[in-house]
């Protein structure tokens, strides 16, 4: 009876309104899943596969440090234009003001990265150019797609996230044609693009009065910061196996690596569209998912479907060895090794939006400071002992089977507790 209550709650939730919102959504992120499958063509095709994976990883520690610009105070800014939009403009100048505070924590991080894991293999202005544009530029405008979102036009962000990865799709098929191909020139090419990408959605900004209010400010400030906590520890466990692999195996096993994860990050692109259907749904209605085999439900889809789709992908590489560009067919066959790997990671994910979506945001930094350090020590570990062979790709299945299984201990024990309305 009560899996049937709840089961109901779930379907009168899924209204044709969330229905056509959701569809807006993923058709943009479908769209941005066929763009940057171009885009990945002509870049892994265009770059030596050391240059590759230099830029891959440069691009990882930019997500990474993307997440220190404006301390944090995108979650205040996205959860007022998802439930009161009228203050939306004092929101706007706290969030530009807390950018200019970000500013030296994220230089003094750059300079940090780059010292610790690229200075034996890149010069330093094209991974700053790098992390620059994607931290400081793509970051801006990814979070006017973020505000969009969070009013519920969903058509527009679908727009703006397809014309951004368009924007580098173009520079990529442009690059491809000129005669200096290495990772130097490429960073001022990706800069352009992200440039480009950010003027645009500027455009689509909604129009409002910038209004400081400092008093607002101060009541956010602690989910501000654990929300920077946490989405730099989330992004740190996600991408830092990549800084990992750079530094123990070199620029050109980076490539490879590289390569493999960037086709494991395609699975996610209809997972987060759902992830952030459900993070606006529990912000209103935090005790929507109470029943078990409703989790478990959720669960299973999203772990199917991520693994259907690069099993999926397998198979077509393993007809079509060279449908990705000569560059990529050598590691085409090391992708079933991974088959685990995308839904379990999807998963993790969609664990800590749960955590985000209830007001839990200090319980979420917890979960990926700890997944974090658990997943540096199994790929330490794993490199370690040696990365010459294909036998450390096949355990990192392993690896995530680990992950997943704190997250989850983590996540649902808490989920227990009563939900932190902000």
């Amino acid at each position: 009876m009560k899996f049937g209550v709840s089961l109901q709650k779930l379907k009168q939730s899924i209204s044709p309104a969330v229905m056509r919102d959701y569809f807006a959504l993923i058709s943009g992120s479908l769209g941005r899943l066929v763009v940057s499958l171009i885009y990945f063509i002509a870049l892994a095709n265009s770059l030596s596969l050391a240059d590759f994976g230099l830029f891959a990883t440069a691009s990882a520690a930019g997500v990474v440090l993307s997440r220190l610009v404006a301390l944090g105070f995108n979650s205040p800014l996205y959860r007022i234009a998802t439930v009161k939009p009228h203050l939306l403009g004092a929101y706007t100048a706290g969030y530009l003001l807390s950018i200019l505070a970000s500013i030296p924590l994220f230089a003094l991080a750059t300079i940090g990265a780059y010292l610790i894991f690229f200075k034996d293999n890149v010069s330093f202005w094209p991974f700053a150019i790098i992390v620059i544009a994607e931290a400081l530029v793509w970051r801006s405008a990814e979070i006017i797609i973020i505000v969009n979102n969070g009013l519920g036009r969903f058509g527009r962000g679908s727009f703006l996230t397809i014309a951004g990865t368009a924007a580098r799709s173009a520079a990529a098929f442009l690059f491809a044609f000129t005669s200096a191909k290495d990772i130097s020139h490429w960073a001022w090419w990706y800069l352009g693009a992200n440039v480009f990408s950010l003027l645009l959605a500027l455009q689509f900004y909604p129009k409002v009065r910038l209004r400081l209010r400092p008093k607002l400010y101060v009541r956010r400030i602690a989910d501000s910061l654990s929300v920077t906590a946490a989405e730099f520890l989330f992004y740190l466990q996600n991408e830092f196996d990549k800084l990992l692999v750079l530094s123990f195996g070199g620029p050109t096993i980076a490539g490879i690596y590289a390569i493999i994860m960037r086709l494991v990050d395609l699975t996610a692109v209809p997972i987060r569209s759902f992830n952030m259907m459900l993070v606006q749904k529990l912000m209103r209605k935090p005790d929507l998912l109470t029943s078990a085999k409703i989790k478990l439900s959720m669960e299973g889809g999203i772990f199917a479907i991520s693994t259907i789709a690069l099993g999926g992908l397998a198979a077509v590489l393993y007809i079509f060895p060279n449908a990705l560009g000569s560059n990529v067919a050598p590691v085409a066959g090391l992708v079933p090794l991974v088959l685990l790997v995308p839904g379990l990671r999807n998963l993790i994910e969609y664990q800590n939006e749960l955590l985000y979506a209830r007001g839990q945001s200090g319980l979420r930094a917890i979960n990926l400071s700890v997944t974090a350090l658990i997943k540096a020590l199994l790929i330490w570990l794993l490199l370690r002992s040696n990365h010459d062979g294909n036998d450390w790709i096949i355990w990192l299945n392993a690896c995530f089977v680990v992950l997943y299984l704190f997250s989850a201990c983590f996540t649902y024990w808490h989920l227990r507790k009563p939900a932190n309305r902000i």
